[in-house]
């Protein structure tokens, strides 16, 4: 086998696949890339068992068929080093010698067979399949993929629910304080359906289909999913379990509701978080078109408190919630202004924009703490 590449390719290409490729792992051939040749194309896989990421580079020049492994941190640590420029690898199939020249460098190390690496199994299940436009996944994960949760012993909280609609996916992230529900209704699968994406393989998906174009074709069954575009092919296997029912948690009568510029409300929650106790306590405190924001350490004797204008006029209203998720919640909805709606004290809050992007729904929940007696 021979074929010829451009360094910056090729090391692109492997920087996506080796996403996926785990620091530490039980089995050694998983610390290899697999290079399969064929058809003047070279296909590069890895895998941790659970997911598999396949890049698809089209050759000018190559001989042969076949496929061999290679370790991927001598082969990543050597072309992050070189500028770009072709590179000729030529591989001797009875040995798995391989001999790598490019200008000014000859090199010479031994690949193992590719017969060893692990081949995916196929689960002989009908697959759902349907097509959405590459900008939305990236997008659709980044604003639902800081809420999942990350305590192993409630795997089915670590991903990201996707519920397919004929003509809208709603995606749902949750670790049990917070909650994000963000219903895309700019695709339309025209399937129902619905699988658990890990937060793995969804940040890894996100990051490759952050530079691709076109649509990505999503195809699942019962215990896996596929995305897969000209480039590029990611396959995982599902979280087992059944995700709870998002909208049973959803407060849907919620008479009090407070307009606030949301970077002026995070910077003071930034602000008066500072006093708060280790348990994060922030108060805050509606009345007539003001908030009032509150925290103090009673063992070491501090104390903040801001007043911020917002739109309010109900009734005086007091809400307690940890300093860190309300920072995060108010990170993650990126508008100018939120609307915060309470059903009772005691409830969650929810958090959402003014006004909604087109063909977009955008809603956090966050479970309030208690406020103790003084």
């Amino acid at each position: 086998m021979k074929f010829t590449i451009s360094s910056k390719t090729l090391l692109t290409h492997l920087s996506a696949v080796n996403k996926v490729v785990s620091s530490k792992n039980a089995i050694a051939i998983l610390d290899n890339f697999l290079f399969t040749l064929k058809n003047n194309i070279l296909v590069v896989t890895g895998t941790d068992k659970e997911n598999t990421v396949i890049a698809r580079i089209e050759l000018l020049e190559a001989e042969g068929e076949g496929s061999f492994a290679l370790n991927v941190k001598r082969i990543l640590d050597l072309l992050k080093e070189l500028p770009d420029q072709g590179m000729t690898f030529e591989i001797n199939e009875d040995t798995y010698e391989i001999h790598l020249q490019y200008q000014n460098g000859d090199y010479k190390f031994v690949g193992v067979n590719g017969d060893e690496f692990p081949q995916m199994e196929e689960s002989g299940e009908e697959k759902f399949e349907m097509r959405i436009p590459a900008n939305e996944i990236p997008k659709s994960i980044d604003k639902t993929v800081f809420a999942a949760g990350t305590d192993t012993m409630r795997p089915i909280m670590m991903g990201i629910l996707w519920d397919i609609k004929p003509d809208s996916i709603v995606f749902v992230a949750s670790d049990t304080h917070k909650l994000v529900r963000y219903i895309n209704s700019s695709v339309a699968p025209g399937i129902e359906g619905s699988f658990i994406l890990p937060t793995k393989p969804a940040s890894i998906l996100s990051s490759i289909l952050a530079k691709e174009e076109g649509e990505v074709k999503v195809a699942f069954d019962s215990k896996s999913v596929s995305f897969e575009t000209e480039t590029y092919t990611l396959v995982c296997r599902f979280i087992n379990g059944k995700y709870p029912n998002y909208n049973a948690v959803i407060p849907h009568n919620n008479p009090y509701e407070i307009t606030v510029d949301r970077q002026l409300f995070l910077n003071a929650i930034k602000r008066v978080g500072i006093f708060a106790t280790d348990g994060g306590l922030v108060q805050l405190q509606f009345s007539d078109n003001n908030i009032f924001i509150k925290a103090q350490d009673v063992e070491y004797s501090t104390s903040a408190e801001e007043c911020l204008a917002c739109e309010y006029s109900g009734e005086n209203l007091s809400m307690g919630f940890n300093k860190d998720k309300i920072i995060e919640v108010l990170n993650n909805v990126g508008v100018d202004n939120i609307v915060i709606k309470i059903s009772d004290p005691a409830r969650p809050g929810l958090f959402l924009p003014v006004e909604q992007k087109e063909n977009e729904d955008l809603l956090v929940l966050l479970m309030p703490m208690m406020i103790p007696s003084l």
